[in-house]
């Protein structure tokens, strides 16, 4: 199982604005489009950060995670 937190670079008592920016701030660093050269790795990666971006941002996912 994938450690959400863990991807985001957040604590697991993190509010959901810092995982709102954590999420903002990796997904652009991240993006494909900015990592031309290695095009395959960052789609992978921002793959994972955009699902643990939703799934910590709905309060319901957090409290069963």
């Amino acid at each position: 199982m994938v450690n959400y937190y863990k991807v985001l670079g957040v604590p697991q008592n993190a509010s959901p604005s810092d995982i709102k920016k954590a999420y903002h701030q990796l997904a652009l660093r991240v993006h494909p489009d900015k990592n031309p050269k290695n095009r395959e790795a960052a789609e992978e990666k921002f793959k994972q950060v955009t699902e643990s971006g939703a799934h910590r941002r709905q309060d319901w996912n957090r409290r069963t995670y």
